[in-house]
């Protein structure tokens, strides 16, 4: 905690993104250089909790009808189709065999909305028409990802069933359904009568402990549907924006205080896990290859798709560069390879340190390239 927060505040500065200066502290005090901490199952939880959070605290910002539009649905589309070819390709370019190919293809095909919706965020852009396309599109870039995963499974295994495949889609997007119409009618109408009691007045703190029961809650159902906690906990805050409650203040700041101190513990970890020591020459030059697609495949993918439905050049650019992160899915993807036997542990450090530099470079880019310093508002550190 020490060593994230301190990255936090060293990013700012010098003006960077907080992800990268609290990524960069993992990298220093993770295997790559003084060894003091490892990846574990107890930071992996952790990393998982600050992303639930995170993304939590984002959701607040949107609204449904901001983040579900059908061209959203079509720059996912592309946003999967496109850097599944190219991975599959490049892996198959470096003499891998069909199978780890379909897998390394599946892991680069999905986003990590937790990246560049905290990078948008820092910048004042997050309610951007490019901003929120990128997070509509990346929930159902996840639900794609999802189905892309479950086609290579029975792609490697020889058999293709459709049915198995409707089962994967109408769980996700039944939840989705679920989550951001039913359930978040009843939020409202709860909170509409809470209000008045006389525990909201005597206790104003319940209202912010009962919203994240529901952020919680809402990560578990994800998780049970299929898809990354953060979409649900997304999805929870999306339920939350426009209520309006007894002390909001209260609510909001106890939000952003609990995402700056959880945010910090996710990025952290994304260094930690990054070991450079069991790279060799050929399996670098594998892993930037396989990096430099992964962004490339994005941009073509979702900035160029983008531009087709009516984006202007620099938002489809920021679109195609604001997708290319990888993160939770893609670690998820390449776990499932490794358990199965579908890729080895070298593809597996490949396919993690390829997500680490997507992650780095492309908040780089939106910062001192797409929206540079002196543009972007001031970020009161809290």
């Amino acid at each position: 905690m020490f060593v994230a927060l301190a990255g936090y505040l060293a990013a700012y500065i010098i003006k960077q993104p907080a992800s990268i200066g609290i990524i960069l502290a993992g990298i220093v005090v993770g295997p790559s250089l003084l060894g003091l901490v490892t990846y574990t199952d107890f930071v992996a939880s952790f990393a998982q909790l600050g992303a639930v959070v995170l993304l939590f605290t984002i959701g607040l910002e949107f609204e449904v009808e901001e983040i579900a539009k059908i061209k959203y649905l079509l720059i996912a589309l592309a946003g999967v189709v496109v850097p599944w070819g190219l991975g599959f390709a490049v892996a198959l370019a470096f003499h891998y065999n069909f199978n780890t190919s379909v897998f390394i293809g599946t892991a680069i095909s999905a986003t990590s909305i937790a990246i560049t919706a905290t990078v948008l965020e820092e910048l004042g852009r997050l309610q951007t028409p490019a901003a929120r396309a990128i997070l509509g599109a990346a929930i159902i870039d996840d639900v794609l990802a999802l189905l892309a995963l479950s086609v290579s499974e029975q792609l490697v295994s020889g058999s293709i069933l459709p049915i198995h495949l409707l089962i994967d889609f109408g769980k996700a997007f039944g939840f989705i359904f679920i989550a951001v119409v039913p359930v978040r009618l009843l939020l409202r109408r709860f909170i509409i009568r809470f209000n008045p009691t006389k525990v909201a007045e005597k206790y104003p703190e319940a209202m912010f402990a009962f919203a994240m029961v529901v952020a919680f809650l809402f990560s578990m159902a994800a998780g049970l549907a299929g898809l990354s906690p953060v979409v649900g906990s997304f999805l929870a805050g999306v339920c939350f924006t426009g209520t309006l409650f007894k002390r909001s203040d209260i609510f909001r700041e106890g939000a952003h205080h609990l995402k700056v101190i959880f945010a910090s513990i996710f990025f952290i970890s994304l260094g930690v896990l990054l070991d450079t020591k069991t790279l060799t020459p050929g399996l670098l030059l594998f892993t930037l290859a396989l990096a430099a697609v992964a962004i490339v495949s994005k941009f073509l993918g979702c900035g160029i798709s983008a531009r087709l439905l009516g984006f202007g050049g620099k938002e489809a650019s920021v679109i195609g560069v604001g997708m290319a992160p990888r993160g939770e899915v893609t670690m998820v993807v390449a776990l499932i390879g490794l358990s199965q036997g579908y890729i080895n542990r070298d593809i597996y450090s490949a396919l993690i340190l390829m997500s680490l530099l997507t992650t780095l470079l492309a908040p780089l880019i939106l910062r001192n390239w797409l929206y540079r310093p002196g543009k972007a508002r001031e970020v009161k550190l809290v």
